[in-house]
């Protein structure tokens, strides 16, 4: 519940909690175009080097649920601080880092102290603002923090290719320093106290499955999936943090995540909606980087400039979402954002290697627009009919839902491609015959077909081929698997009559 205080300097506080959001989504988007860099400075491997993503993701997803008992414990503006100034120290370390092992470590200290800033934050706008301002304001601070993906791109690219790609960790300090000084300043003190009795063994079980999952999903390619020992490991202690978790859930006096929760069909489907949302959309802003960089040749700073327009895209749709709401429902909403994202996925399985900057310009704007039409709709659903006392608890499950939903599309995503890559590959060699006449006629002029520096150009050209290729058939595959959502927003229902207005919402 907001104090007069905090109502009172809403708009400081909205500010600062905009700042704070703003640095956890500058440093994802910032680091998707300095991992070619990365990975040749700690002389990391291809699949090794998503590790600096997927290690910040799953710290995120396993400390978000934490953050919101520990927010009740020692209050909110205590653990705001403690996280603005945790991000920002373990953002110098990043930049320090020497090994991939130091930058996997420290991504992982930086995941476990940013993981509050963006549920809390959406938890404390809520708390603030009246509820008929909520669509606005909650779109307006969306806009806000869409800029991290639509600077951080070129940011990263520039600060990369004129700098080192550790300063784009470095760029973190002005920022938290600005977001720390506004919570200290306008926010008012919350003395805690008001947690619930802590479920070690709810806690314990939800980290053994988080935990068990990802490491599968990271090392399944490595140690081909079920045909390996580990990974029948790591999925048993998934399936039984899991099942642990849900029968704590559902018989203990305190679990972990308030029962009720689960009650509301509206915020369990809009969760499990925001899961897939990041395997079919987020995964894709940490792939092609890479592919423009690998296989097109664009430097760092080109890349992210090809990319801001998926920034753009997402900052119109969000500054028009409330309007379209009002107008056309919640659920038409989300409908035009699966749809549009759909046709860009579409777009991107028509990459070629023979392409300018423009379809990627293009399909990023469209992108950009549908994911952009996703989010406002999804919380104005989701919350539409919770208590308010669980908005926190809402906003921290539904975060780690999407945490969770990343990071499993990267690492499953990026193992893909690097397998189909592969038999692409082999598919094309098989065609690549010296003795072929209209070869011997053709390809001289470009590759020389005998043993030798020509023939290793020739298979580098066979592999960017079969990258492409590769690269094609996943974003087509996913286009369709964005489709899928569409039923899904059946079980959404629009609330009949406003919410009741709490406390927290008698001061306009």
């Amino acid at each position: 519940m907001a104090s007069q205080k905090d109502i009172a300097n809403r708009i400081p506080i909205t500010g600062a909690l905009m700042l704070a959001t703003l640095m956890n989504t500058l440093d994802s988007t910032i680091a998707n175009v300095a991992l070619p860099h990365m990975q040749g400075s700690v002389s990391a491997s291809a699949d090794q080097i998503f590790w600096v993503l997927t290690s910040y993701i799953i710290a995120t997803a396993i400390m978000t649920p934490l953050s919101g008992w520990l927010s009740q414990k020692i209050g909110r503006k205590t653990m705001f601080l403690a996280s603005i100034a945790g991000f920002t120290l373990t953002s110098i370390l990043c930049g320090i880092a020497t090994s991939l092992p130091e930058l996997v470590i420290f991504r992982l200290l930086q995941g476990v102290a940013g993981a509050s800033l963006m549920p809390l934050s959406q938890a404390t706008m809520l708390d603030i603002y009246p509820l008929r301002l909520i669509p606005r304001v909650m779109s307006i601070w969306s806009a806000a923090v869409i800029m991290g993906p639509i600077i951080g791109p070129t940011l990263g690219g520039w600060l990369t290719e004129d700098f080192s790609w550790r300063w784009v960790f470095y760029i973190n300090v002005p920022i938290g320093i600005l977001a720390f000084g506004g919570i200290w300043t306008f926010m008012d003190r919350d003395e805690g106290g008001r947690q619930r009795p802590f479920d070690f063994l709810g806690f314990g079980a939800l980290v053994l499955f988080i935990g068990g999952f990802q490491l599968m999903v990271d090392r399944g390619p490595t140690q081909d999936w079920f045909d390996s020992k580990e990974i029948w490991i790591e999925a048993a202690i998934s399936v039984a943090g899991l099942w642990i978790f849900i029968v704590q859930t559902m018989t203990a006096e305190h679990p972990f995540f308030h029962r009720d929760l689960a009650k509301d069909t509206n915020f369990v489907g809009t969760t499990i909606f925001g899961m897939f949302v990041g395997v079919l959309l987020f995964s894709t802003s940490a792939l092609l980087p890479s592919m423009m960089q690998n296989l097109l040749g664009y430097s760092a700073l080109q890349a992210g400039v090809a990319s801001m327009t998926r920034g753009v895209g997402s900052l119109i749709a969000f500054l028009a979402v409330p309007m379209l709401i009002v107008r056309f429902g919640p659920r038409s909403v989300l409908l035009t954002g699966i749809l549009l994202s759909s046709l860009a996925l579409w777009q991107m399985g028509q990459f070629d290697l023979s392409m300018t900057a423009g379809p990627i310009e293009w399909a990023g704007f469209i992108q950009g627009l549908g994911t952009g039409l996703l989010f406002a709709p999804l919380n104005t659903l989701a919350y539409a009919k919770l208590a308010p006392v669980h908005r926190t608890e809402g906003t921290i499950v539904a975060t780690m839902a999407r945490s969770l939903g990343s990071s499993a599309g990267i690492s499953v995503l990026q193992a893909m491609l690097i397998r189909d890559s592969a038999a692409a590959h082999s598919g094309l060699s098989t065609h690549i015959t010296a003795t072929d006449p209209v070869l011997r006629w053709v390809m001289p002029q470009m590759f020389n077909l005998q043993p030798g520096p020509g023939l290793s150009a020739l298979n580098g050209e066979l592999t960017r081929q079969g990258a492409m290729i590769s690269y094609d058939a996943l974003f087509s595959a996913m286009a369709i698997g964005c489709l899928f959502l569409a039923p899904s927003l059946l079980w959404l229902k629009p609330p009949r009559t406003p919410v009741a207005q709490g406390p927290e919402f008698a001061a306009d």
